[in-house]
């Protein structure tokens, strides 16, 4: 088989007379200037770059500030205000360098005071940062001299670079990093990122700008970026192929063809380890039994749900968080749905009659809501009675996110498989949705994220995938394929795995963008 890292290799090698001219063009030198207008599906609600949860937000918080890593599009490392770093041979102390004379946007320079104090809000209970359990087994970050900085692990650990790229672990003043300093960031930016803030506008659009004191001085390209909030996927269709927007961060599998046949439109694909899930509270009846999470996972058809879901554009998920897109993949034998053995558990667990639920899923994605419906249709021969409530997605993220028992999620790949574990199924996860708290399971994800030694944490990964694939804490029918689409005049746009990374400084207009004052 093929690999993604193969191919990834075999275009690098490559010249450019050997690329397709789509790809040769991107090559071209960068035009400096204009604006690039970027849709979004849902409202900026969260500004502070320490509590973002979703992926407008990811992209905000990217602009306008800096981590000490980004990654790569082959989800690898790369220096951001970090020059370098190294480890000790132990993994447990590691040891970044930040680039010289770093400023924030309000000219105050960024040194590694600032970069322990972000740390430590982070890591603080209190500032309830999804980084605190998502950045490594952090005990102490130091400043050894204003561009040094040390951090000492309570264990080995050998993604630190590559998590310290994760979406919250952004820096700010140390000035800001505590209350009442953090409300500010709320409605305010202060940041060392490629653009700086000029208008924040949560329902409708945020604007920002070039940073001057980017470090830098080629990038970014463009003048400004515009945020626009677009709550109909069709509407957001519609501005795109009018040329009312440049980029849509997000297109639905129902608009994708769309925009495939539309002049002018590149619509973009590629591969990922996101996926929607449903939820199952472990603690709570009737879902604390394990019978009856195993009997709801065996009445999914996970091709059906790729082809309704996603409109084909996925794969089948196997009721874990990973699939062929991370490294430590373990394939199992694919679920298939069988009722009679479904209405077996349900008698078993003390529910011959059956079981009655409400499923919520939140508006957006759309997904989510289409996901919930199959889900309903597909279980109610087992004897499943499934009511549905879809509900504003605001109204989700503060009702039932974190707090539900049976709903549905969405989920972007992370750049690890201990980052997809600790964010969400770990009994300590940031999002410890499930509550599933299952302590063996807590011990191989440990032992695996604490050694360097490639074959032993295969094999630890994987019994931690067969423990899930049995216990069943939610379901994960299908991953989607990422689906978006620009202007075909927008340059060096790519389609991130991750999915909450987006690299716009590096992207540029070439001919036949229009002119926006």
């Amino acid at each position: 088989m093929t690999t993604r890292r193969q191919i990834l290799a075999g275009a690098t090698a490559l010249g450019a007379s050997g690329l397709p001219a789509t790809l040769r063009a991107q090559t071209a030198t960068p035009r400096r200037g204009g604006t690039l207008r970027m849709s979004v599906d849902q409202a900026v609600a969260k500004l502070n770059p320490l509590l973002t949860r979703v992926n407008p937000e990811y992209l905000v918080a990217e602009l306008l500030y800096s981590g000490l890593t980004r990654l790569s599009t082959d989800m690898t490392p790369e220096p951001d205000l970090a020059e370098r770093w190294s480890a000790s041979d132990d993994l447990v102390t590691w040891t970044f360098t930040l680039r010289p004379d770093v400023a924030f946007h309000d000219g105050s320079a960024c040194t590694s005071a600032d970069v322990v104090a972000s740390f430590e809000a982070m890591l603080d209970p209190a500032t309830a940062s999804p980084a605190r359990n998502n950045i490594g087994p952090i005990a102490k970050v130091e400043a050894r001299d204003p561009r040094t900085v040390v951090f000492t692990l309570r264990a080995p650990y050998a993604d630190l670079p590559v998590m310290l790229a994760y979406t919250n672990a952004r820096i700010v003043p140390a000035a800001l990093s505590k209350a009442p300093g953090l409300a500010r960031l709320d409605r305010e930016a202060v940041g060392t990122g490629p653009f700086r803030l000029v208008s924040y506008e949560p329902e409708r659009q945020v604007v920002v700008e070039r940073n001057p004191r980017y470090y830098d001085p080629q990038r970014p390209h463009l003048d400004r970026v515009e945020i626009v909030v677009y709550p109909d996927p069709t509407a957001e269709s519609s501005a795109l192929i009018s040329g009312s927007t440049d980029v849509m961060m997000l297109a639905l599998p129902t608009e994708f063809a769309r925009l495939q046949r539309a002049s002018g439109v590149n619509a973009l694909r590629t591969p990922s380890g996101q996926f929607c899930n449903v939820n199952l509270g472990c603690d709570t009846a009737p879902f604390n039994d394990v019978r009856v999470r195993q009997a709801l996972a065996l009445t999914v058809d996970r091709a059906a749900m790729v082809d309704f879901v996603a409109e084909g554009f996925g794969t089948q998920g196997n009721d874990t968080p990973l699939n062929s897109a991370y490294t430590y993949y373990r394939e199992l034998p694919m679920r298939r749905p069988d009722i009679n053995a479904a209405k077996r558990l349900l008698a078993e667990a003390g529910h011959a009659n059956g079981i009655r639920a409400t499923l919520i899923a939140s508006d957006r994605p759309a997904v989510r809501t289409q996901l919930a419906v199959a889900l309903k249709e597909m279980a109610r021969p087992a004897g499943f009675e499934i009511e549905v409530r879809t509900m504003p997605h605001a109204t989700y993220l503060e009702q039932v996110w974190r707090k539900g028992s049976f709903y549905i999620g969405f989920y972007n790949m992370q750049p690890t498989a201990d980052g997809i574990f600790s964010l969400l199924y770990t009994s300590n996860a940031a999002w410890n949705e499930t509550r599933w708290n299952n302590a063996e399971f807590d011990r191989l994800i440990e032992a695996a994220r604490s050694t360097a030694d490639t074959a032993r944490r295969r094999e630890l990964y994987g019994q931690a995938q067969q423990l899930m694939h049995r216990d069943v804490p939610s379901i994960i029918p299908v991953f989607f394929d990422l689906l978006a689409a620009t202007r075909s005049y927008v340059q060096n746009y790519k389609l991130h795995p991750r999915g909450a990374v987006f690299r716009l400084d590096h992207v540029w207009l070439g001919e036949g963008a229009p002119r926006r004052g």
